[in-house]
């Protein structure tokens, strides 16, 4: 007798099949087109240009005991300066009168606006010019006010070398040979630590819409820390590198920037606590010194610490500065947004070459799994009915949460940066977020019944779903190239991890599950950069939440970002066994929301109960 003839092992599905419908070689040769960008990129870093020629002629002296006796004396008097409070108006009366006292005629700018955290109040931009031969203005700004301690170092060693440099042009002959080459204008701004409220005041007001030429902002330049200059902006957009060069120039010592990895991050997502921010999103270069990091110090901690040379230090070049802008101005180029990686620079479009091309991959594998579902006849109308009723869920959130923001539910303010220190950032407002739950979680449980499975899932219906919530994935892409090409960075994780959950659909659910918190990795960067280099930790998801409040997150991100999370609930469901085909409307039960509390209340009684079938998975035609 014959013995038995052993098992024939099992052969692997072929390519394009249900069981591998993902075309990798298709994936794999769209990855060659990321070369060239590559290549591109390496040969477009280049050095940051000259720097402005030393000046020549009138470079003011900076006096450093007067500038350092100035700073205490303002904090010292007016420890409290927050907008509005007896101190704020303390420390307006002192820099009007240093001002005056240096020959200017100051110029008030008095405006209202709220404040999260604070509420509604008035607060005032001091002006100060020394006309020049031309209208052109080179600003000189730093902010008075702080979050209600000392604010010795932030800002009242900004404030005082602001007063400093004003002492050195105001003092000037009158004659007009002698006046300086452009208007030197030195504004002392209100609202600073509370987001660059008159800093970005000034800015839209754009002194009577004169040219201003280039904007420097001293802001807690008495520290202890290495001098550092701050590129960020309110916009995807850097300062003119021409500005920068020269100040890397005028400095004893080199300044410090961010790194290439947080350059990119403030691209994708515009943030700035400095008061450069606005002036360059107006197209105004700009930069700010301090010895501080990104968080900038807590000055309601009430250090009296005051690094006198360090502040003498940035005082003198910061006039040097002053003067080689005024001899020749900034020289403007094509490259109006870059990242410094060390000493080179490289510019924009090359990143948002690489990113389109980094994308360029995962749509095609994404129209080309949409496209084998449609020549095999698989139905998707259901998988997209299911990922537009999860859309529809996140979108009612959305329009939840801006309607409980509307009823003043959630600490509100002006579209600003909002201030770390003030209570609309480290209190988390329970009872509202509470409401924003119950109100959600109904809204879910309305939604809930028709999503969750009740039989046995085929596998050309897990392909349909896995297939629909990539194309939904596409499109937030292309919404993101729409509203800014660099938050790319944001979904391209998903895209390039998410593509092979379908093709993973027979593995172990572990190996699924990491998959897809790979995806995850885009979002989960920018609330840890939150976390770390504002040193909010686990502040950070509430502090991007009041970012949304306060509209420094525009809506229409808001609704990507749905589009987004609706896109990961489905494959999440998909991931975890989970996933159901959105149901005709003839098998649409009744009391949904009362059989939703049902299913999540009650306990199981037995075989008669209600309960669905148990669930099968079809592995094959």
């Amino acid at each position: 007798m014959a013995p038995p003839r052993a098992p024939r092992a099992r052969r692997r599905p072929r390519p394009g099949s249900l069981e591998r419908p993902v075309n990798a070689r298709s994936y794999r040769g769209t990855w060659l087109l990321v070369g060239v960008p590559l290549l591109v990129t390496a040969f477009s870093l280049s050095s940051l240009p000259s720097p402005l020629p030393p000046p020549v002629g009138f470079v003011q002296s900076f006096d450093r005991a007067s500038a350092e006796a100035n700073a205490r004396a303002l904090a010292q008097q007016n420890p409290d300066r927050r907008p509005g409070t007896p101190g704020a108006r303390g420390a307006e009366a002192f820099v009007r009168s240093q001002f005056e006292s240096s020959g200017y005629k100051v110029t008030t700018d008095a405006f209202s606006t709220t404040i999260a955290g604070l509420g509604r109040r008035r607060l005032v931009n001091l002006v100060a010019e020394a006309p020049g031969r031309s209208r052109d203005a080179i600003v000189v700004l730093a902010h008075r006010d702080d979050v209600g301690g000392a604010g010795l170092d932030d800002n009242a060693s900004g404030t005082a070398a602001l007063l400093e440099l004003a002492r050195g042009y105001g003092t000037q002959p009158g004659a007009r040979e002698q006046a300086p080459l452009h208007t030197i204008v030195f504004v002392s701004t209100d609202g600073g630590a509370y987001g660059a409220l008159g800093a970005a005041r000034f800015a839209q007001q754009a002194l009577g819409h004169r040219p201003l030429l280039a904007a420097i902002a001293l802001d807690a330049i008495g520290g202890t820390g290495p001098p550092r200059v701050v590129l960020a902006s309110d916009s995807a957009s850097s300062p003119d590198p021409t500005l920068v060069a020269t100040a890397n120039d005028r400095m004893s010592a080199p300044l410090a920037h961010a790194s290439a990895f947080h350059q990119l991050l403030d691209l994708a997502f515009p943030f700035s606590l400095y008061e450069q921010a606005p002036f360059i999103a107006r197209g105004t270069p700009a930069i700010a010194l301090t010895t501080a990091r990104d968080r900038p110090p807590d000055s309601a901690a009430g250090s009296s610490t005051l690094d006198g040379a360090r502040l003498g230090a940035i005082g003198r070049s910061t006039a040097t500065l002053l003067a080689a802008l005024d001899n020749a101005g900034p020289t403007s180029t094509s490259t109006r947004t870059y990242v410094l990686v060390g000493a080179r620079r490289l510019p924009g479009w090359a990143i948002q070459l690489l990113l389109l091309t980094a994308l360029l991959p995962a749509l095609v594998t994404i129209v080309d799994l949409f496209a084998r579902c449609r020549r095999r006849g698989i139905q998707l109308q259901p998988a997209l009915r299911s990922l537009g009723a999860r859309a529809g869920f996140w979108l009612a959130a959305i329009v939840v949460f801006e309607l409980l923001v509307w009823l003043g539910l959630f600490p509100y303010g002006t579209a600003r940066p909002v201030s770390l220190e003030s209570s609309a950032a480290q209190s988390w407002p329970v009872l509202s977020l509470a409401l924003l739950g119950v109100v959600v979680g109904g809204a879910w449980l309305a939604a809930r019944e028709r999503l969750i499975p009740r039989g046995a899932l085929a596998v050309d219906e897990e392909v349909a779903g896995h297939s629909a919530a990539l194309l939904g994935l596409a499109l937030v892409a292309i919404l993101l190239v729409a509203l800014n090409r660099y938050a790319l960075v944001f979904v391209l994780p998903s895209l390039h991890a998410w593509i092979w959950l379908p093709q993973l659909r027979t593995r172990p659910r572990w190996v699924r599950a990491l998959v897809f918190l790979a995806g995850l990795a885009g979002p989960l960067w920018l609330v840890h950069a939150f976390a770390t280099r504002l040193e909010l930790g686990f502040d950070a998801p509430w502090y991007l939440m009041e970012l949304a409040v306060v509209h420094q997150v525009s809506f229409p991100l808001l609704l990507v970002f749905g589009g987004w999370l609706a896109v990961a609930a489905q494959l999440l469901t998909l991931t975890a066994g989970r996933y159901a085909p959105y149901p005709r409307a003839d098998a649409l039960p009744r009391g949904r929301v009362r059989q939703s509390v049902g299913r999540l209340m009650l306990p199981r009684r037995g075989a008669d109960s209600a309960a669905p079938a148990p669930r099968r998975r079809a592995l094959g035609e």
